[in-house]
């Protein structure tokens, strides 16, 4: 899958794409690429003059000025509530259509040790971090699992030339952090890793639906749904200046060599690998390596050689790389004493 057709795999051109945490950093890179594939982006974070700003940015971007269309909701996307009024929104923005793709992309890290971290951090991190993911694809996945307005008047959910319509997809942007747990991410990697577990459910329940489509006598009337999970390292953005002011030396001495990219460089990977057609999705080398040594029981992408192959590499890099990272935390504990931020 993905080997021969590329872009046939995620079309952005003349769809609706809704991205959550874009007024900046990744999310930002994102809906300017989806502009420039010819795509109407709404973006969705919390502060509406970084939104307005962020929306004349993208939008400056568009590959079709006098047709795509833009729009920005203020949400706190932390609250189940408020990610069904948003959807809401963005369907009647959108001429009663709910969006044929949904990013859930909001997320911030607290990279602080485990135990020096409040309860309340702890909390705050799975509520951005895995919990408003989850209220969105809660809210999105009842809408499009819904039967369209075709079946009330007992025609199919295919276009008039019958053809298959496109189908629809749901994405997620986790963490690198969720291979490898590392000293100063104790707050934040354990609800990335929940989202990615969430994903792995989705496509295993997402089955029956897609299943169900084809049933001979009382076929769901919706179009295929598609879900996929990101996985970027470092991104440069104020997001990440935020983080190094608090973040241990022992953790910045562990992401000594792991360059953080800027937001149109993971951008671009990601909607790369959708256009591939993949499900697990990583946007530097280093970032596929940490993958293929914890996919478990997660699909592989295309016809799984690659990562095949790169899971034996991998787990003979971490039998050095594991222990060596060990051996780095515990010789800057000897020498330093715990230490603070």
């Amino acid at each position: 899958m993905g080997l021969f057709s590329q872009k046939k795999h995620f079309v952005l051109s003349g769809r609706t794409i809704l991205i959550t945490g874009a007024s900046q950093g990744m999310g930002r890179g994102l809906a300017k690429i989806c502009a420039q594939k010819g795509a109407n982006v709404i973006i969705v974070a919390r502060n509406i003059d970084k939104l307005k700003a962020a929306v004349e940015y993208i939008s400056a971007a568009a590959a079709n000025p006098q047709t795509q269309r833009f729009h920005y909701i203020s949400a706190d996307v932390t609250s189940a509530e408020e990610n069904t009024r948003l959807l809401s929104e963005a369907t009647t923005w959108n001429g009663g259509n709910p969006p044929d793709i949904v990013w859930a992309n909001a997320g911030s890290a607290y990279p602080h040790l485990f135990i020096e971290t409040s309860i309340e951090t702890l909390r705050s991190q799975m509520d951005i971090d895995y919990w408003a993911a989850a209220y969105l694809a809660h809210a999105t996945l009842q809408v499009w699992t819904k039967p369209t307005s075709n079946q009330a008047n007992g025609t199919t959910s295919k276009a008039s030339k019958g053809t298959e319509p496109l189908p629809r997809h749901f994405v997620m942007t986790s963490s690198v952090v969720v291979f490898a747990g590392l000293a100063g991410y104790g707050p934040y990697g354990p609800a990335k890793a929940a989202m990615r577990n969430l994903s792995d459910t989705l496509r295993s329940e997402l089955a029956l639906y897609n299943g169900a489509r084809l049933h001979a006598t009382d076929p769901l009337r919706i179009p295929k749904i598609r879900n996929h999970i990101v996985f970027p390292g470092g991104i440069q953005s104020p997001g990440l200046d935020a983080e190094n002011k608090i973040k241990h030396p022992v953790t910045t001495k562990l992401e000594e060599d792991d360059k953080p990219q800027t937001e149109d460089e993971v951008a671009t990977a990601a909607i790369a690998g959708l256009e591939r057609g993949e499900y697990l999705i990583t946007t530097a080398f280093l970032g596929s390596l940490m993958k293929a040594g914890m996919l478990g029981g997660s699909p592989r992408n295309g016809l799984g050689v690659v990562d095949t192959i790169m899971t034996g590499l991998s787990a003979l890099i971490w039998s050095f790389v594991g222990p060596d990272m060990e051996r780095k935390v515990w010789k800057w504990g000897k020498e330093n004493g715990i230490g603070n931020t």
